[in-house]
């Protein structure tokens, strides 16, 4: 885990969940990542790439929600 540091913005406090299969309508177990601000991003429904590194997981981005999250990141 790598943590703060320069080109990084602190999107918020995720509420992560291991989720089972059979309860709560789930088909296979999962893990939901809930943020709001992730939908900035990635919109629901599309699907993007996880790749699991030390301390946590990479969340690689298509080219579109490339655009969106540079947005985020450039001033106002």
């Amino acid at each position: 885990m790598s943590g703060p540091g320069e080109g990084k913005k602190l999107l918020g406090k995720a509420k992560v969940y291991l989720h089972e299969k059979g309860k709560s309508n789930a088909r296979i177990t999962h893990i939901d990542i809930e943020l709001e601000e992730l939908n900035e991003i990635i919109k629901p429904g599309e699907s993007s790439y996880v790749q699991g590194k030390e301390g946590g997981v990479f969340i690689g981005l298509k080219r579109e929600m490339i655009k969106l999250a540079e947005k985020l990141l450039s001033p106002k």
